[in-house]
């Protein structure tokens, strides 16, 4: 068994939040032959068949993404900076729509801050509901519970209640209520939208995405850290602080920085808590590349509360951002480039033959509403662990990572400390945990600092 000198500090995953820490000069071991996680693009020509990890010489394919649109939101200034001094990164401003089938129209996105879109009487129905809930004063346990006691039985039953439904895998009613700011509810915005235009909300109203995908941007961080590829962690061994990885080699480390989901690092480790791990639904990303049809949003991002095959949300790669095209597409609006989400359970990751079903039946759905005729390629990626909830009153996200942190291990990014947040604060996160580990272990080298530091 091959073993690695103990470095000390080292990372486990070299996504945005891994490369963030090896910027520190931290060595970082990557399941992968390449850096970016989920958060990274790929290239098909049409046709399909083969993904190319970078783009081919003659431009003639679509970009699609691991994990579907990954698009760099939020973050502070000093992440942001470094972002753009890796790549260059174009900026838009959010174009988002609620789509109802039953009533086959587009919303703007908060469907609450744009009710005169469903006629004066419906609209009127709902924003009194809005009124009344809130001045309700119901204990909120549950996401269930929030959404009804925020925004009223209507707006739930046209498209909160089913959409989270779909989003959730189910677990709405049993989950504790999450990132209210993703759906912010707002009287004076609801009552301006449902007589006339609201102004954008949210914490997405702007983002920003690099020219030459997200690809290129991990490639350029990567080049600038010291990563071991294929290096899949199969075990941790928290007494003896040693790592296994499946080539059959593993390192020692004195601290260990894991940027790998919390219930995955907690199982590596051997560590058991006494309460309930929260669930981790699992997300199937299938890749379209299209001519557009007749009937095509416009918008970067759709939210679906019902479809036969069962996505949740469908996004338009190409109304990004024309360069996700094969070159010889980009200077009409003729075809498109498309990401759409399905939810799973925890664990119920579909076989092959219903993969395929599946592919058929959704392409299939989105033909019949019109914004898709002939399909190019069609490529399905799949998320183990997509999103990260909590089980109502569940201490076990806080127990999880006193446990890890006891034995020297620190979660660090959004899937390791089990929340919700994007790209930039991930690779913020990544740069604050790699330099203070590294000013750290510079410390406990300097002698004369050696009795007052230790990397606890």
């Amino acid at each position: 068994m091959k073993e690695y000198v103990n470095d000390n500090v080292i990372v486990l995953g070299a996504g945005m939040t891994g490369l963030g820490a090896g910027l520190s000069g931290l060595p970082v071991f990557e399941a992968a032959e390449d850096p970016g996680g989920i958060c990274s693009s790929y290239y098909m020509r049409s046709g399909g068949g083969k993904r190319y990890s970078s783009v081919p010489a003659d431009d003639e394919c679509y970009r699609f993404e691991v994990g579907g649109g990954h698009w760099i939101f939020g973050g502070d200034a000093t992440a942001r900076h470094l972002l753009r001094s890796f790549a260059e990164v174009r900026s838009y401003a959010r174009k988002s729509t609620v789509w109802l089938p039953q009533k086959e129209i587009l919303i703007p996105y908060p469907i609450q801050n744009h009710l005169a879109c469903l006629g004066s009487e419906l609209a009127a129905r709902c924003l009194h509901e809005i009124v009344e809930s809130a001045n309700v004063r119901e204990k909120i346990r549950t996401m269930g519970d929030w959404l009804r006691t925020s925004f009223g039985q209507t707006l739930c039953e046209l498209f909160f209640v089913p959409f989270h439904n779909l989003y959730t895998a189910g677990l709405y009613e049993r989950i504790a209520p999450q990132d209210a700011y993703k759906s912010p509810v707002n009287l004076g915005h609801a009552i301006q939208g449902a007589f006339s235009s609201s102004p954008a909300v949210g914490y997405n109203t702007t983002f920003v995405y690099p020219a030459e995908g997200l690809n290129v941007l991990a490639q350029k961080m990567a080049a600038r850290c010291d990563i071991r590829y294929a290096k899949r962690a199969t075990k941790i061994n928290p007494a003896d602080k040693e790592v296994f990885f499946s080539d059959g080699s593993k390192v020692r480390y004195g601290v260990l920085l894991s940027t790998l989901p919390l219930n995955r690092t907690l199982e590596m480790a051997g560590l058991e808590l006494p309460v309930k791990p929260d669930p981790s639904p699992s997300v199937l990303v299938l890749n379209i590349g299209a001519v557009r049809g007749p009937r095509c949003p416009g918008d970067h991002w759709v939210y679906v509360p019902a479809s036969k095959a069962g996505f949740h949300r469908v996004g338009f790669y190409s109304n990004v951002d024309a360069s996700f095209l094969p070159k010889a597409f980009r200077k009409n609006s003729e075809h498109v480039s498309i990401y759409v989400e399905r939810a799973y359970p925890e664990g119920m990751k579909p076989d092959a033959a219903r993969i395929s079903a599946y592919s058929r039946n959704a392409t299939q759905e989105l033909q019949e509403w019109d914004w898709v005729r002939e399909i190019d390629v069609v490529d399905p990626t799949w998320i183990e662990v997509a999103y990260t909830w909590s089980w109502a009153g569940s201490q076990w996200r806080q127990q999880g990572l006193a446990t890890l942190e006891a034995h020297d291990i620190y979660p660090v990014g959004r899937y390791a400390r089990w929340v919700f947040q994007g790209i930039a604060d991930s690779l913020r996160d990544g740069l604050t945990a790699g330099g203070a580990m590294t000013a750290l272990k510079h410390r406990v080298h300097d002698p004369r600092c050696a009795q007052d530091a230790h990397p606890r």
